[in-house]
Order: structure tokens, then sequence, then C-alpha cells
């Protein structure tokens, strides 16, 4: 079954993100084991979560990650399977929580309760919700078995109070101790009712998101044992099939004065979601396209931002963008450091493209930007801006592309 969409989850590193996505699908997620001991993860990780739900057990206590209920041991039924996005939690690595929150259908927000609400990081995970238009939230309260029962309740008022006026105001609060799995139930219960699958149109055209690449080959393979470059991702619209030709653009640079980039054109080997192999797959989740091209193309995420499509149906690369702005407002802060000025260096996010540019005109709330990378958009397209604040990007409003 291939996963039918995407959650991210979005919080600081220290709030039990890894422990909730271990709790969830029984796997650490997707991210070098070093990043974890240094408590920081760089990259968005990923897992597959199944829920199953017991026709025996009545409420939350019914729903579980088992085929077999863990409450009355009776067969239990797969009703969702969804791919988890981990993003970066720390708030100088936002441009990549931008990128998993562009290829989410719903959200998960953790916040801890052994800290005051909103921390620097949850108040910027929340305008990139917003930022990206993701309505169907649902807000963890971790850790509440370190601190007191009145301290919980103050930090659940701060939480209301702080979602308040947002996408997420309505959201559902779930208490939980993720490292003991507690109410988990709670939470695969809310996001099955929640987060509800999206109207997928049925369409012709391949649009792919890559969110990740790799070389599987282990050092000194020989020549002739080689995998190709392996890309991984989630399909936006179309499908695709088990042998088929794709495209990838902006492809590879072929004249890094002038910055000029060239399509690649590919064959599919195989695909996979999760442990599963698939002749054909669509919208919904993260998959894994085994591809024939050089795998030191895919090396350390060296495709991250590309987009998939079906040879000559995609838009050409861009290293020019015109765009419609509008800065976001932030209540704890002094917003006129938010403020776009002219020949200053931004950071655009698209998809799952991250492109520095700088502005080469403004008028009223239109801007233009020359990109250091071209990108493949579509016009209407949504564009995540961010602008320096001392030594790091800081989220300063969104674009919509003419």
């Amino acid at each position: 079954m291939q996963p039918e969409m995407n959650v991210v989850m979005l919080g600081h590193v220290d709030h039990g993100k890894t422990s909730i996505t271990k709790a969830l699908s029984g796997v650490w997620t997707d991210t070098h084991s070093e990043e974890l001991k240094r408590g920081i993860t760089i990259k968005m990780g990923y897992a597959d979560v199944n829920i199953y739900k017991c026709s025996s057990c009545k409420g939350a206590e019914a729903y579980s990650v088992s085929e077999i209920c863990p409450i009355c041991g009776s067969e239990s039924k797969l009703i969702r399977k969804f791919s988890l996005l981990d993003a970066p939690g720390h708030e100088t690595l936002m441009t990549t929580a931008i990128s998993a929150s562009s290829i989410t259908d719903g959200a998960i927000l953790v916040i801890a309760a052994n800290e005051p609400c909103p921390q620097p990081q949850t108040a910027e995970h929340l305008n990139v919700l917003e930022v990206l238009d993701v309505d169907n939230i649902v807000v963890i309260q971790n850790k509440i078995d370190i601190v007191g029962i009145e301290k919980a309740k103050e930090n659940y008022n701060q939480i209301k109070e702080f979602l308040k006026g947002t996408k997420a105001e309505n959201a559902p609060i779930i208490p939980m101790v993720a490292n003991q799995g507690l109410n988990i139930d709670v939470l695969l219960k809310t996001v099955y009712e929640k987060i509800p699958l999206p109207e997928r149109k049925p369409t012709n055209k391949l649009r792919m998101y890559i969110a990740r690449s790799f070389d599987v080959n282990k050092p000194g393979t020989e020549l002739q044992k080689l995998n190709g470059a392996v890309i991984g991702g989630s399909i936006i619209e179309g499908k695709i099939i088990e042998g088929q030709e794709i495209e990838i653009s902006p492809g590879i640079i072929i004249d890094k004065k002038k910055g000029e980039f060239e399509p690649i054109i590919t064959k599919v080997q195989n695909i996979r979601t999760g442990n599963d192999k698939v002749s054909e797959a669509g919208p919904g989740g993260l998959l894994a396209l085994s591809t024939l091209l050089d795998p030191a193309l895919a090396k350390s995420d060296g495709l991250v931002g590309q987009i998939v499509g079906l040879p000559g149906t995609l838009p050409s690369a861009v290293k020019k963008l015109k765009m419609k702005y509008k800065l976001i407002s932030r209540e704890l802060e002094d917003n006129s450091n938010l403020s776009l000025q002219l020949n200053e260096p931004i950071v655009l996010s698209v998809g799952t493209a991250i492109t520095v540019g700088v502005i080469i005109s403004m008028k009223k709330d239109l801007i233009e930007v020359t990109l250091k990378r071209p990108i493949v958009v579509e016009k209407k397209s949504k564009v995540a801006i961010s602008k320096r604040a001392g030594n790091r990007w800081k989220l300063s409003g969104y674009g919509i592309i003419e």
C-alpha cells in the first residue's frame, strides 16, 4: 500500500520529535547518527507510519501501529498509511523546514510542557505553516511527565493563547509522554480524523519534488556492480511507472561561470514506497526511484530541489523571478527588520528548491529577483522569502510568482 499523504512534524530539537517518530513508526528518523548525537538534524528525516484500528476496542484504544491490537490481542485493520516528515528543529535551519512543509498535507507541531510557550523556534514553525497555507494541524504538548499538573495547565493556556488568530487556533492539543509512548493512540486517532486525505485530481502531468538523493553504493564497489542514483521525494500530481523515461530539471551544470544547467533524461529502474516495491505510484506519501543516473550526481543530496516530469513537459528553468510579495507580522518582534530592500540578498524556497537571489527592482508589492542558480517554477506558485538576520536566514514573508 502506497502512503496516502505526507504529514510534517515541526518542533524544537529538544521537544521529543525523535521519540514520537520512533513510537509511530518503530524507527528513528532518516538522519545521520552523528547529527543525532550532536542533538541537531540538518536534513529532513522521514518514516512511513501505518495506522491500524481494532474492531473490538472503543475510542482511542482501538488505534495502534500494530496488526495485532495491543489492548485485546485481536487482528487490526490497516486504515491509513502516511509518510512522516521530520523537519530540522533548529531555527537556523528554517529553509529545510520550509521545504518539508511545502510537500505536506498536514502538520504536527510539537511543543514541550517544561518551557514557556512560544519559544522562538515554535513561533517560526507556526509562521512557516501560515505562509504555506497548511490548514490541517495537530499540536502535541510533550513532556508533561516532568512538570506538575498546575505547570502543565499553565503551559496549555500559553499554547492556546499563542495559537489564537492563526490557522491552528482550533487545532487539537494532545498531552503526551513520547519517550514512553503514552497517548500515541490518541495521536493516531486525531491524525486519522483531523488530517483528511486530500482530493487527488487525475492528470497526465507528472510533477515530483525531489527531497533527498543518494548514492547507495559502498566505497570500492566494482564498476559493473554499481547501482544508479536514487532520488526520493513526493509526487504532487500525475503518476510514475517503472521503466518509464523521466526528465530531471534544472539538471546538471554545464557552464559554471554563466550558471547554465541542462535537464537530465534517465529511466526509472524501480519504485519503492517504504519497504514495498511497486510498479507505479501517484500522489501521496514519499517514494524512492532507482535510476540509471551516475550515482555521483545524487551523492549528499546533490539533486535536492529539482523537479521530475515526463520528458518535454516541464517548464523551462529560470534565473529571474517576478513576484507579488507580502511580509509576515510577528507580535513578539520588531517587524521593521523584516522589510525587504533593493539589492538585498534573500533566500527563496519553492517546493523543495532553495536558492539565493538578489532583489533588482521593487515597485509597491512587486519585486524582481535574479537567482544564483536556476529553478523550475510554475506561475502562481507560492515562494517563502527569508532574509538575513544576524548570522542566520529568517522567514520574512512570501511571494506569488507572476
